[in-house]
């Protein structure tokens, strides 16, 4: 996944999870890696209240690699276990529709997916707090059937509304249970983005 859509305000993205929006400037739009978007992060203080904060799509690279990584898939990977493992660096990204790719090569077409009914969802990401690279990554897990029919070989996790708490609170052996393929007859998949 290279490409979602948040095509709501951060007013909007505010009322729809309850978090306080601070000074972040989302009007809506695209999200590609190494652009800002807002992320809802735990207080840094530990209290209670979630806050909307821009970051960058993508975490710096392990030793070995050179691009910043936007998604992480291997989630026992000891380069990742011991973010997972801190509640605080663990966030929740809002989207309204992602893109997916399918079709044989050279006649692929891009689609959109969506979350029937919840004209804003959020994925589990985790955040990276360094000052000079705030940025945020999206967990992936195996498709759905209905992304898998469209020869989708990873989607990212989006978490059902009562489980968003959990994911910035729970300890990860509990936490990780939430990184599933949401169920795909909860979800639209259109040759354009959904409006909201």
């Amino acid at each position: 996944m290279q490409l979602y859509r948040l095509d709501a305000s951060a007013a909007q993205i505010s009322v729809a999870f309850g978090v306080d929006t601070g000074d972040d400037p989302w009007t809506g739009g695209y999200v590609v890696p190494a652009r800002p978007a807002p992320v809802i992060a735990p207080d840094s203080r530990g209290g209670p209240r979630r806050y909307l904060r821009p970051k960058l799509w993508g975490v710096p690279p392990p030793p070995q690699g050179t691009q910043p990584v936007a998604t992480v898939r291997n989630l026992a990977s000891p380069f990742w276990i011991g973010t997972l493992r801190h509640p605080e660096l663990r966030c929740l990204i809002p989207a309204t529709s992602f893109a997916l790719w399918s079709g044989a090569a050279g006649t692929k077409r891009q689609h959109w997916a969506s979350v029937t009914g919840r004209p804003i969802f959020a994925f589990a990401g985790i955040q990276r707090q360094n000052e000079d690279w705030p940025g945020f990554a999206i967990l992936t897990t195996d498709p759905n059937n209905i992304l898998d029919r469209h020869g989708v070989t990873a989607m990212p996790v989006i978490l059902q509304p009562e489980d968003h708490e959990h994911w910035l609170t729970a300890e990860w052996r509990d936490a990780s249970r939430l990184a599933a393929a949401y169920p795909g007859h909860l979800m639209t998949v259109g040759d354009t983005p959904p409006l909201i």
